[in-house]
């Protein structure tokens, strides 16, 4: 089981911003890396109440599943486990649950677990870059009719970090725009998608 917390500012990007940090970083092709996220939930919306998020994600040849919980604005506290490819493909597929660690907190949390199903999927092209005392993340994101960047600064110390960041934002003259978590930012868009039907 591993457990940890997670520390990260975000600020949205426009395609200009995020390709002028592409150059002045030089990240190369190869530097960036595709994740895709499944998303999970009941139809009871219980994880969302719960101000947490269920994914697996895919990059590389790992397979993990992360059970997010928000502790505090920009603190999470994340249990994963890795998965084979057999277990993500049931898992997507209603058949059974095969995140142990997982399971065991989102038993705690009172989640019906039998109910939880995928309901859409993001992909990111992700890079990321040692910057002071964390790491820099740049983030390209595209879900159903949507095309969306970003800037993450994933850090240890919250009051530093967010002194870094903000320093960083500054010095490029980018406007401090707060981005919500990808999950909920796909939520909109689903929302929306479904008022147009």
């Amino acid at each position: 089981m591993s457990q940890e917390y997670e520390i990260e500012f975000k600020n949205v990007l426009t395609k200009k911003q995020y390709e002028q940090l592409l150059e002045e970083f030089n990240i190369e092709p190869h530097q960036i890396h595709r994740q895709v996220n499944h998303y999970f939930d009941t139809k009871e919306w219980h994880l969302k109440k719960l101000s947490s998020a269920l994914r697996i994600r895919q990059q590389n040849q790992k397979i993990v599943c992360t059970l997010k919980e928000q502790r505090d604005e920009h603190i999470h506290l994340e249990t994963t486990d890795v998965l084979t490819e057999q277990q993500r493909d049931e898992m997507l597929a209603g058949k059974g649950f095969a995140s142990p660690s997982v399971k065991e907190r989102l038993i705690q949390l009172q989640v019906p677990i039998e109910e939880l199903r995928p309901f859409g999927t993001l992909t990111t092209d992700r890079v990321e870059v040692p910057y002071q005392d964390g790491i820099l993340v740049f983030d390209h994101s595209f879900y159903l009719h949507c095309d969306d960047y970003e800037v993450e600064y994933e850090t240890k110390d919250s009051s530093l970090g967010k002194e870094q960041f903000l320093s960083f934002l500054k010095e490029r003259n980018i406007n401090i725009q707060t981005a919500d978590k990808k999950i909920a930012r796909f939520m909109k868009a689903f929302q929306e998608r479904k008022g147009e039907q």
